[in-house]
């Protein structure tokens, strides 16, 4: 793909041509969109996109980050491991501050604990061929994208040295749950793009059931997400059937990546799983299969969190800003008791929490 015909997606006159035609949309009644993907939600907020919304028009963040909805018992169990004699933890950045029941991972490493960070699942397979001698747990975190690559490196021989944490969460099934939840009057979803590179349109064919919701999935331009939203409100007001939209074509197919879902498959089992701040959501995560129960941490090492876990830390709202119902600048913490230097909940951890956008790409207040 050519930097030209990408830089067409960011073309600053037609942008304002799009951000002019959704403002001036008329709404007959309040509508609400939501994303699911954290790097939409941080261009959303980079580009200004919700000052150009109409009256009646919200655009909100769901659980679109992997690490934002990461339970605190997983990363309890990291530090249990970490805390262990000869254990090596290794984690995507991301993880490595996220504070959990009664510490972190960075905090752990601080302490004198081996916890290294990683930037691909090959490199908890090397840490563990290098340290033959020490147990290298890996804690995998992710959605679909992530998923399929940590499968590749599972599947490829991986040393016996070398175990996870799985953290791994479908978003299909978390969609199913916001629609049967009834948080809200969730008009439609704007589909992540990433996720989707897996998945394909027809993995959203359930949306466009009589119960379902409009989709559309989109790119991560200015121009794809204003497409996207108009597009959205169009199909509201025109109160079409629940139907699907693939915009984001030059990445996205009808099928998706079958042979990253055939690696997915291979090695994980759908499983009930937590979801911090949320609760259980049905067959919405991934751990290791029929063949691959030695891989996991938990099980093989008998790592249990060292009190009970704790999810919701007392006054954080991440739980209901990742749920779409509210926005992070109502939190009394937002920018105060919690900042990226000193996050007090997950959302301002990660490159991809709403929290942390809101906050990087917040107005500056004028000096006087």
């Amino acid at each position: 793909m050519s930097e030209e015909f990408v830089d067409a997606f960011r073309d600053a006159a037609l942008a304002k041509r799009l951000a002019e035609e959704l403002r001036s949309l008329q709404l007959e009644r309040p509508l609400t969109i939501m994303h699911v993907c954290g790097t939409h939600e941080h261009a959303i907020a980079r580009a200004g996109i919700r000052s150009f919304l109409p009256e009646g028009l919200r655009l909100v963040a769901g659980p679109g980050c992997p690490v934002c909805v990461c339970p605190a018992r997983d990363i309890d169990l990291a530090v249990s491991a970490a805390r262990r004699e000869g254990f090596i933890v290794a984690t995507f950045g991301d993880m490595f501050r996220v504070p959990a029941t009664v510490s972190s991972l960075e905090e752990e490493r601080a302490s004198g604990r081996d916890v290294r960070v990683i930037y691909s699942p090959l490199d908890a397979v090397r840490l563990a061929r290098e340290h033959p001698d020490r147990e290298v747990v890996f804690v995998a975190v992710g959605f679909e994208t992530t998923a399929g690559p940590i499968a590749a490196s599972l599947l490829n021989e991986p040393p016996p040295n070398l175990t996870v944490i799985p953290s791994l969460r479908l978003i299909p099934p978390a969609l199913r749950f916001l629609l049967d939840a009834g948080i809200g009057p969730v008009e439609g979803f704007l589909l992540p793009g990433h996720v989707s590179t897996v998945l394909g349109r027809e993995g959203y064919s359930f949306l466009e059931s009589e119960d379902g919701a409009h989709g559309v999935i989109a790119g991560f331009e200015p121009i794809d997400i204003l497409n996207a939203v108009i597009e959205l409100v169009g199909m509201a007001l025109r109160a079409e059937a629940p139907r699907v939209v693939n915009q984001y074509t030059r990445v996205v197919s009808e099928q998706g990546n079958r042979k990253a879902r055939e690696l997915i498959s291979s090695v994980f089992v759908e499983t009930d799983s937590e979801w911090r701040g949320i609760g259980a959501i049905p067959r919405s995560g991934l751990v290791p299969g029929p063949g691959f129960a030695h891989l996991d941490a938990a099980g093989r090492h008998r790592l249990e969190p060292e009190v009970p876990p704790v999810d919701v830390r007392p006054g954080c709202l991440c739980h209901e800003v990742i749920l779409g119902k509210t926005e992070p600048e109502t939190c009394p913490l937002f920018g105060t008791a919690c900042t990226p230097r000193r996050p007090h909940g997950p959302c301002m951890v990660s490159s991809e929490g709403t929290c942390m956008a809101r906050y990087q790409y917040r107005p500056m207040k004028r000096k006087p």
